[in-house]
Formats: structure tokens, C-alpha cells, sequence
């Protein structure tokens, strides 16, 4: 007896686009996006967008004598959920370059290149391309080449209008050059960087404050911001790989920290010895008017908020205490807001690794 068929009869033939894909969508997505990634290329950049496998020629190696390659990968968490309700798309890329290219540099690697991942539930070949000039835009400002990616359309697991992305670098370092926590001795000054606002940390929490909590809106306009809630919350991550790469070239630099999630102290943290502290000084500093906000919003403590948002602070340099004039004037002349945050000292028995010490400054 045949078997019988799973269709109804007369019943046209499944498709892939019926399924919810669009293959048309997404060539005309990367017939957008090209101009963007021609802009995001280094010396050493091979082939074009379109391949398989994004190229890069590796005989810039030649010129070290024991390079190490460095490679990190990321997204921008919750943050896409604020970029997706105001539908402002090209600043995410932005955010995911930050996020990858600042923790390449803490061991002092020169980013070379990174690849993207777009996980979208519908292709919207304009929405893709606007998330595309924003990774190239963050490779340009972080030196750094795109060289290819991927855009997935699941239709089913996320909602027409939803999207993810990720993203992965690679960067190098010369072996005795390396940074990182055996560099570090007592005396040496914390040097913070000022972040640009929340970065692409915290969200979760953000959110929930802001929106479920407190019922405010994205288009709700904030005094203390002078524009709208939604536009502060999407303000890009600060990139901060060559300023980074200029003081390991200008001054002696022992360590960075990326400052994501996890805050000041726990990020710090994880560049110093165990026989040593970092001591902190929050009077050195006023975190910007979100993070007064978010915690006065949602009723936050102190420490809660401190482990869970940057507090104004999204890069921490450890350099002698002889070269603290000279980064700080370093990261000045390239328009870097920096200080003198703290120092290092012997770590008491049954101390912590990193101490914050004081209130912030009013």
C-alpha cells in the first residue's frame, strides 16, 4: 500500500521562504553593507565581502620576534532590547567593537581584525546595514579591520523585529611585552578612564529600574541628560584600544582593565597579585547623572550598583607612579578624560584585591 502523504492534496510545495526565510532579503542586505565594510580595512585586508572566510594577510608578523595573537568575543547584552524599541540601529555595532577591541588591548595587542554575527528574526536589509556601519565605524576608530561575518534569519525563535549580535577580534602582542598582573608592584598609580555613559553593561538592571519600576519612557526628555532617556541609554560605548595602544608607546604601563560587568572593583581585580590591593578613592571622581539616576530609580545600594555598572569609569591604566604625569598627559592630548583614581599597596591579611574607599565627589 503507498504510503500516504503528508500533504493535503493539491497543495503547493513547501519553500524557504514560506518558512520564513528570505534569501533575496539577504543579498540585498549585503549589497548594503558593502560600502560600509570597504571602510573598515587595514593595509593587510584580503579579498572582498562575499567570500566564505574573511582574509588577512599575517606576514605583518614578520616584524615581531615572538608574537602572541590575542582573540576575544562578545556582544552588547541587553542593550540591543533600547536600539530595537526606538529603532536606532546604527550605534550597536559601535557598542560590539568596544566591547571586543578593550579587552584585546588589556594584554596590549594591537587589534588586527574581527568578524561579526547578526542573529536577526526577520531580514530587514536596511536595519542590517545600518547594524553593519556601526561595526565598521567602531573598526575604524579602534584600528582594526572587519573582515567578514555572518547574518542568520530565525525566523520562529525571535520576533520580526528582534535581533542579536556578537562579534569576535583578533589582536597581537609581542611575548615579553605583554601585560597583566606580574608586572604590577607596590606604589603604582590606578589611572581611570572616563567611560562615555553606561556602555553596554548593566542593562538587565537598567531596564528593570527605568522601565518596569519607575514606568518611564524612551521619549521621555531628562533634564539632568538634556535629551531623552532613550538617547542617553543608547549612547556607544567608548572605544578606547589606541589610546590605550599610544601609552604603552609614550609611558610604561604595567596593566588595564576593561571596566564591564562586573564594575570597577571586580574587573580590577582581576589583574592584581595576590599580595597586593588596589586602593580606590571614589572622591576623585562624580559618576555621570545616569548612574545617580538608575540607583535613586530602583533604591539600589551602594555595592549593588557599584557590581553592576561602570560608575563613570570604563578603563583602569596601572603605570609607575613616575610615569602617572605622563600618561595622564598622554591620554589628554588625545581628548581622554583621565586622573589619578588610587594606588597600589600591600594587600592586608584577609583583605580584598581591590578597596573603594570614600564617597563620590558631589
Amino acid at each position: 500500500m503507498p504510503a500516504e502523504s503528508a500533504e493535503p492534496a493539491g497543495s503547493a510545495g513547501a519553500t524557504y521562504a514560506a518558512a520564513g526565510v528570505d534569501i533575496e532579503a539577504g543579498d540585498r542586505a549585503v549589497q548594503l553593507m558593502k560600502e560600509w565594510v570597504k571602510k573598515a580595512q587595514r593595509p593587510e585586508s584580503v579579498g572582498t565581502l562575499g567570500g566564505f572566510a574573511g582574509l588577512f594577510d599575517a606576514s605583518v608578523l614578520k616584524r615581531y620576534d615572538r608574537p602572541l595573537l590575542a582573540s576575544a568575543t562578545d556582544g552588547v547584552g541587553t542593550k540591543v532590547a533600547i536600539a530595537q524599541r526606538m529603532d536606532q540601529h546604527d550605534s550597536i555595532g559601535h557598542d560590539l567593537v568596544a566591547m571586543v577591541v578593550d579587552d584585546l588591548v588589556v594584554c596590549g595587542a594591537e587589534p588586527l581584525f574581527m568578524t561579526d554575527y547578526i542573529c536577526v528574526g526577520k531580514v530587514v536589509p536596511e536595519r542590517v546595514a545600518q547594524i553593519v556601519k556601526g561595526i565598521a565605524e567602531g573598526c575604524v576608530l579602534a584600528g582594526c579591520a572587519l573582515v567578514g561575518g555572518e547574518t542568520a534569519e530565525h525566523p520562529g525563535l525571535l520576533g520580526p523585529d528582534e535581533y542579536d549580535v556578537a562579534g569576535a577580534g583578533t589582536g597581537v602582542v609581542e611575548a615579553d611585552a605583554v601585560l597583566g598582573a606580574d608586572r604590577i608592584r607596590t606604589g603604582d598609580a590606578v589611572i581611570a578612564m572616563a567611560s562615555s555613559g553606561l556602555h553596554s553593561n548593566g542593562y538587565s538592571l537598567v531596564r528593570h529600574v527605568l522601565f518596569e519600576r519607575a514606568g518611564w519612557a524612551l521619549e521621555r526628555q531628562v533634564p539632568e541628560f538634556g535629551r531623552t532617556l532613550g538617547e542617553e541609554l543608547l549612547e556607544p560605548t567608548k572605544i578606547y584600544s589606541l589610546d590605550c595602544l599610544a601609552l604603552t608607546r609614550t609611558t610604561q604601563v604595567h596593566a588595564f582593565s576593561h571596566i564591564t560587568g562586573g564594575g570597577l572593583a571586580g574587573n580590577l581585580a582581576r589583574v592584581v597579585p595576590e599580595e597586593l590591593q588596589a586602593r580606590v578613592d571614589r572622591a576623585t571622581w562624580t559618576p555621570g547623572p545616569v548612574f545617580d539616576l538608575v540607583g535613586r530609580a530602583g533604591n539600589i545600594a551602594r555595592n549593588e550598583l557599584e557590581s553592576a555598572l561602570n560608575m563613570g569609569v570604563g578603563m583602569v591604566a596601572v603605570v609607575p607612579q613616575e610615569s602617572a604625569e605622563a600618561a595622564l598627559t598622554t591620554l589628554a592630548d588625545r581628548g581622554v578624560e583621565a586622573w589619578v583614581a588610587g594606588e597600589i599597596t600591600e594587600r592586608p591579611a584577609g583583605g580584598e584585591a581591590v578597596t573603594l574607599t570614600g564617597d563620590y565627589a558631589a
